[in-house]
């Protein structure tokens, strides 16, 4: 289902679907996969531990928060896809990315384990059919439907990139 299926949007995580071409959530998936967003290696690698301001994130904690958020927004989606009705709670990125210990790992093993998870990701959602996707559940702040959690998958790594772009390339001078 395309991403104009959305309806409504659903607040907060509207801008995360915004970012995504109107297109497939499969196409989109792999379109957006880790593996296309981040093919500058190396960049990733060379900002180390670097950070644009104090007590920010760095590249690391971003690509462990990326595949942390997308593991949480699976789960709701399958719960949700199954008819669940159980409202889901919020996630605290913050405690998650503090006691991910994420610096430790390098970036090619952060984003191998990202590209095994998407993978998985596009698997579980080629099996749900329209009537599943367009299930709704209750999470975080208000109603959502399995299609936006698909797209929201998609968008939330992009917004990150962004951020990785505009903030922390320019480290590299």
């Amino acid at each position: 289902m395309h991403k104009s299926a959305i309806s409504p949007l659903p607040v907060f995580f509207d801008r995360y679907i915004n970012l995504v071409d109107e297109m497939d959530l499969l196409d989109a998936l792999q379109k957006y996969s880790p593996e296309n967003l981040f093919v500058k290696t190396y960049q990733l690698i060379r900002l180390g531990e670097k950070t644009y301001a104090p007590d920010k994130w760095t590249v690391k904690d971003i690509l462990q928060h990326c595949i942390d958020t997308e593991r949480i927004m699976t789960y709701r989606a399958l719960r949700f896809a199954r008819n669940d009705a159980t409202t889901l709670p919020g996630f605290e990125e913050d405690l998650f990315a503090s006691h991910a210990k994420a610096n430790r790992r390098s970036v090619p093993d952060l984003l191998e384990e990202w590209g095994q998870l998407r993978a998985a990701t596009l698997s579980m959602f080629k099996n749900f059919d329209e009537e599943m996707l367009m299930r709704k559940g209750t999470a975080f702040k208000g109603d959502i439907s399995v299609l936006a959690l698909g797209f929201v998958i998609v968008g939330h790594p992009v917004h990150h990139c962004n951020i990785i772009q505009e903030r922390y390339l320019p480290l590299l001078g």
